[in-house]
């Protein structure tokens, strides 16, 4: 978990990516088929973000802009970082 200078919480998703902890609506694994449609409408209105950096995609990140966020981070090791206070890793930017 990093904090920014504006004082937003930002979560690591995986290989330097970031994502802002107050815009995040759900974390989702990727294998239904609903989820499945909604990354592919997500893709086709340009709001579709891969943070992969080319691995399998593990969680689907949704957030309040209607952005879809593809990570190759287990859902679960995102949400405990959401849950954790003080763990390991933490930084400040």
């Amino acid at each position: 978990m990093k904090k920014s200078n504006w004082g937003t919480v930002l979560i690591s998703i995986g290989f330097g990516n970031v994502v802002s902890a107050s815009r995040v609506i759900a974390i989702v694994t990727p294998g239904s088929s609903p989820i499945k449609r909604m990354r592919e409408e997500a893709r086709k209105r340009g709001k579709l973000i891969d943070a992969t950096q080319g691995r399998k995609t593990r969680a689907i990140i949704i957030t309040d802009s209607d952005h879809v966020i593809l990570s190759a981070l287990q859902a679960e090791t995102i949400t405990q970082r959401f849950s954790s206070e003080g763990g390991e890793g933490e930084e400040e930017i």
